[in-house]
């Protein structure tokens, strides 16, 4: 499984890891609550730096970075890919539907079956999110299985 964020914030920018803040420690649980180990799946972002300021990546840093992406997709070669958030979704595929809508869909990518789902931050800032990324963990995790 590959897990694809927006970009690293100021401690992964330090580290030069994926989600090793707040964020990242929240997804390593979640993780463990689908008995994943975080070295059991590959996590990376669409953008490989900070945005100044910790924005949104602009639409020409991002296709300056989907080379590497795309690489790094056919090095990995995942069984499914989860993208964490909106700014992912809307990185690959300029999709404009809120994430009501899309959590509930199956894209593909590079003929990947690929799922969408809440950033860990969104969860940190917004509880209520909470029980639908429990609900879309439980059945990435069974997608997972069968795959």
């Amino acid at each position: 499984m590959m897990l694809i964020g927006e970009g690293p914030g100021s401690e992964e920018n330090k580290q030069g890891r994926p989600f090793v803040g707040k964020a990242g420690q929240l997804l390593t649980k979640m993780l463990l609550a689908i008995h994943l180990e975080r070295d059991e799946v590959y996590i990376t972002n669409i953008v490989k730096c900070q945005p100044p300021g910790n924005r949104n990546p602009m639409p020409e840093e991002v296709s300056s970075c989907i080379p590497y992406l795309k690489e790094q997709i056919e090095i990995i070669a995942p069984k499914m890919i989860v993208l964490l958030g909106k700014v992912a979704a809307v990185s690959l595929f300029g999709t404009k539907e809120p994430m009501s809508i899309l959590r509930k869909k199956v894209f593909s990518y590079a003929g990947i079956d690929t799922y969408i789902t809440y950033h860990p931050a969104a969860l940190i800032y917004n509880e209520s999110l909470k029980k639908d990324s429990w609900e879309d963990l439980k059945k990435f995790r069974a997608i997972y299985d069968i795959k």
